[in-house]
């Protein structure tokens, strides 16, 4: 089947075209600047010269339709009619308790989703209106929504309920819902597939280490806890993101700083993380350069990080009894060998046995083992790959429809 995968912002959309018979990507690309000026289609055809469109897009059924005219395009094309679209995978940041898997988007799911708006409102109403734009054009093709929530859901309530009077979660839906769901999923099932085993019985920690980064749980095969919360704000300190800190230093710096909530949650989530620390970048790659020159700040920085995603997996470990695996995916976790050294020094304990040597030197962007093969505990490097995720969702509900 051929699959059209959809991740909606506020003002872009990211797109690609997945053949299911062997998991290819056909075509990708980007929608930039929608319902601004200078609006840009960026199209990538694989086995094709691709090409770059700017055009103005008042809304995301504009950009949708130029993403359409791109994929049978007689020249740059990849399909010959749009029917061949057997059906669209929508990334969904939030689906609350609604949903613990993936849907078909009826009219009531859509409706569902919308009353989660409080929960991600800088994601969701976006989402929502690259569903709805599809739906616009392509009403006769089966939506699926995918939920970067879902695979938490499975979470037990001693793990997702926060120590607030319960009223917070039953009236207001203040708990423990994780993100970065569609990628530990991944790469859990990819950890199962190298370990050779079934998921019942297996111990796994997914690390997704990237600008947002997060680290999850999972036992049998299902997320038991996971580090971000009700928000991607808490758990890891990320690029900007701030990370677990003590609730009451909120209310010292509004009052120090003279902030009003907006600006601390700013503050909070844009200034922070390694930014703050550093006080270089949030990129990985400039504070490991910035560290090497003598930067004690940078330097700061990835020690703090490597502390923390070590102190989870030790949590982790805790919580699963043990671990058979674990598991570096995303950006930093897949390419910087250096980091992925930091945390996992001092992990012999674990029963975890490093080959450092293979990972200073180890490729990227493949599916690999950086354990010795005597370790007890493996380790995995993974390459996450949500939109392959999205389109097998995809694909199955579509069967079903």
């Amino acid at each position: 089947m051929k699959i059209l995968v959809i991740n909606a912002g506020s003002s872009s959309l990211k797109y690609q075209l997945i053949d299911t018979a062997d998991n290819k990507v056909i075509a990708k690309g980007l929608c930039e600047r929608i319902g601004i000026e200078n609006s840009k289609l960026t199209y990538k055809p694989t086995g094709k010269e691709g090409f770059e469109l700017v055009q103005d897009m008042k809304d995301h059924t504009d950009a949708i339709q130029l993403v359409l005219n791109a994929l049978v395009d007689p020249v740059h094309g990849v399909i010959a009619d749009m029917k061949e679209i057997d059906a669209v995978g929508h990334r969904v940041v939030h689906g609350g308790e609604k949903f613990a898997e993936s849907v078909l988007l009826t009219d009531e799911v859509i409706e569902t989703i919308e009353s989660l708006n409080d929960l991600a409102p800088l994601h969701n109403p976006a989402n929502l209106m690259g569903i709805r734009a599809c739906k616009a054009i392509m009403p006769n093709t089966p939506m699926v929504g995918v939920f970067d929530t879902a695979f938490h859901q499975t979470m037990p309530p001693e793990a997702f309920i926060y120590a607030l009077p319960y009223e917070a979660y039953t009236e207001h839906m203040v708990r423990r819902y994780g993100f970065h769901g569609t990628s530990h999923k991944y790469v859990s099932m990819r950890a199962l597939a190298m370990l050779g085993k079934p998921a019942e019985g297996t111990k796994i920690i997914t690390c997704h280490l990237g600008n947002g980064s997060s680290v999850a749980a999972i036992k049998d095969g299902k997320c038991i806890d996971t580090s971000m919360g009700l928000t991607p704000l808490e758990g890891l300190p990320m690029g900007t993101r701030s990370g677990d800190i003590d609730p009451a230093i909120v209310g010292y710096l509004v009052r120090r700083l003279g902030l009003n909530m907006k600006e601390m949650d700013t503050y909070m989530n844009k200034k922070s993380g390694m930014l703050g620390i550093s006080g270089v970048s949030s990129d990985f790659r400039d504070l490991s350069a910035a560290a090497n020159e003598g930067n004690e700040r940078a330097e700061l920085a990835l020690k703090v990080f490597a502390y923390r995603v070590k102190k989870y997996i030790g949590a982790y470990a805790a919580a699963l009894d043990g671990v058979d695996a674990i598991v570096f995916t995303a950006g930093v976790g897949e390419n910087d060998r250096g980091m992925r050294e930091r945390i996992l020094t001092g992990l012999d304990y674990l029963g975890v046995d490093v080959d450092f040597e293979y990972n200073r030197n180890a490729p990227r962007g493949e599916e690999i083992t950086i354990s010795k093969p005597e370790s007890k505990v493996k380790v995995f490097v993974i390459p996450t790959d949500e939109e392959l995720m999205i389109a097998m969702d995809a694909e199955r509900l579509a069967k079903q429809a």
